[in-house]
């Protein structure tokens, strides 16, 4: 009854924290890992089944892997890019390499330096995912590259998650025989779950899914089975959890069981940052207090920093390097998780720990402003990022020539809009800042400029006042906006057409004197009422709509 009671007053406690964090604008790992902190011995001191409680929050962190691998299928390098890819794994070669220099520097052994170095390289998914999401940018440029950061830095934790814990207790006499068996177990299990998940995973969850139910239970089965078995072999139950989502991606069934899952997440994880927080040193404050603003500045300042210049040079204007960079000004719950895992295994003191928490809480809570406030922040730090351009035109076009029509954003349906052009014999330009684009563009021989929409004095430059149609097919209401007014202020006759994701939106454009407002879900609502009236219930017909579609998507692909 006594650990029952416990648990009770750590939740109350945490949902106290969590309710202040919602007041403050903070991630709710904030305030559980302060929770941690008052419930500890410096304060409440309500803590005490730590065995219990540690048991729990394992579950929270096999739960959480397990739907991080469900989202980590392995067509996911494809799909992330080549800028998300290569910068990804930029980022955290420079930010290692760094991080563990500044914590040589602090006086840090050097096992713990590299730990503190790596724990300072990711970035939190959950956080960054949901901050995006609250702004509506994950469909711009810069969140489509900060997603595949995160993929990228997802995939890379898990290899590192997997060295770590299946080192526990190498020497240097028989850390070459452990790399080897490792090496060899982890084929071996690789070939096994392989053939499992590709012969007979789907097979099996397709029965599974007639019942909600037992899906449900197959999928905490499953995970919880396969972080056993990595357990027994010395191979980490993370590691387990997590290949056991990954084993499950491919089904159909992946977001299903993710969303399903979510809920108990959400409960267990609650418990692990609670005793992560309990378990911060502040008896020696002093001693840790200045590493750990040193290391949070690094990432707050540092990381962006450096995400900025591997954007620039690769072609991409400030503001999306800028915008991006922001977005890993953080370390993860992988973070805090490989500082456990390094604590448990007698890697790291508990000192070092304290210290990775400390820069979690304070990074955290940091980077979320940062991210709520980017477009305030880039106005005020323009003019150095500017400056710092190592490549003032990445692109060269054609704004000079005459033009009838102009295309804002090519990525999304501009070949359908050129298409349309071509077959009205109008002269036209697109302008797009993402250089994938603007090389597909080339490729194509289609007349482009490299420019961002948003910048006036670009927008200046294009021949505004000539013009008989403008298209944007960019989804920011800003930006469509200053295009909107840009164009109108000097071109009273032209037609200028925009998108909107709301009826507010559009109201706002119209006023702003756009002549047509595209709205995707009201466009796709008629036409599937009209599909529905044409071809009431008539299998045959949709089939054939169906094989229409089919061939559009795999075209545009």
């Amino acid at each position: 009854m006594e650990i029952f009671v416990e648990v009770g007053l750590l939740l109350v406690l945490a949902t106290f924290s969590a309710i202040l964090m919602r007041i403050l604008r903070q991630p709710l790992i904030v305030g559980y890992i302060l929770a941690g902190i008052a419930a500890g011995p410096y304060f409440l001191n309500i803590l005490h089944s730590t065995e219990h409680i540690e048991l729990f929050s394992k579950l929270g962190i096999t739960i959480l892997l397990f739907i991080v691998g469900l989202s980590l299928s392995p067509k996911i390098i494809k799909e992330v890019g080549k800028v998300s890819l290569v910068g990804g794994l930029g980022q955290i070669i420079f930010t290692t390499l760094i991080g563990f220099s500044i914590a040589i520097f602090l006086g840090i052994e050097r096992i713990a330096a590299m730990y503190l170095a790596i724990a300072l390289t990711f970035s939190s998914t959950i956080i960054v995912l949901k901050l995006l999401s609250d702004r509506g940018d994950l469909n711009k440029l810069y969140g489509k590259i900060a997603v595949g950061f995160l993929i990228v830095q997802d995939i890379v934790a898990t290899l590192i998650l997997l060295f770590v814990s299946s080192l526990t207790g190498a020497t240097s006499q028989n850390f070459f025989d452990l790399t080897g068996l490792l090496l060899l177990k982890g084929f071996l299990v690789f070939i096994s779950l392989y053939i499992v998940s590709v012969y007979v995973i789907p097979k099996l969850s397709k029965f599974l899914a007639g019942s909600q139910e037992i899906l449900f239970l197959f999928s905490i089965s499953w995970g919880v089975a396969l972080a056993g078995l990595f357990y027994t072999l010395n191979l980490s139950m993370e590691i387990g959890a997590l290949i056991a989502g990954v084993t499950l991606s491919l089904t159909p069934f992946s977001y299903e069981i993710g969303a399903r899952l979510k809920p108990l997440r959400d409960f267990f994880i609650v418990l692990f940052f609670v005793l992560l927080g309990s378990q911060l040193v502040l008896e020696n404050a002093s001693t840790i207090l200045i590493p750990s603003i040193i290391l949070s500045l690094f990432v707050l300042i540092g990381n962006p920093f450096i995400v900025i210049v591997l954007m620039n040079l690769m072609g991409h204007k400030s503001k999306t390097g800028f915008m991006t960079g922001l977005t890993v000004a953080q370390i993860s719950e992988f973070s805090l998780i490989l500082a456990a895992l390094g604590f448990r295994v007698g890697h790291i003191s508990q000192e070092v720990l304290s210290i990775i928490t400390i820069v979690g809480l304070i990074t955290i809570a940091g980077s979320t402003y940062f991210i709520l406030y980017a477009d305030h922040l880039y106005k005020k730090v323009e003019w150095l990022l500017r400056l710092l351009e190592l490549e003032k035109n990445p692109g060269k076009g054609s704004k000079n020539e005459k033009y009838n029509f102009l295309l804002f954003g090519y990525d999304r349906v501009g070949a359908d809009y050129i298409s349309a052009f071509k077959k009205l014999g109008n002269s036209f330009l697109v302008v797009d800042f993402n250089p994938e684009s603007i090389e597909r563009l080339k490729n194509k021989n289609i007349p482009y400029v490299f420019g961002d929409a948003e910048d006036t004095e670009f927008l200046t430059d294009l021949n505004l006042d000539s013009i008989k149609l403008s298209v944007s097919t960019l989804p920011d209401l800003k930006t469509n906006i200053i295009l909107t007014k840009t164009i109108r202020r000097v071109n009273k006759k032209a037609v200028i057409i925009a998108l909107s994701q709301t009826t507010t939106d559009a109201e706002e454009l119209y006023e702003a004197g756009a002549s047509y407002v595209v709205m995707p879900h009201y466009i796709g609502a008629q036409h599937t009422i009209n599909m529905i009236l044409k071809h009431e219930t008539d299998l045959k017909q949709f089939e054939e709509e169906k094989e229409k579609h089919l061939s559009y998507i795999q075209e545009r692909n």
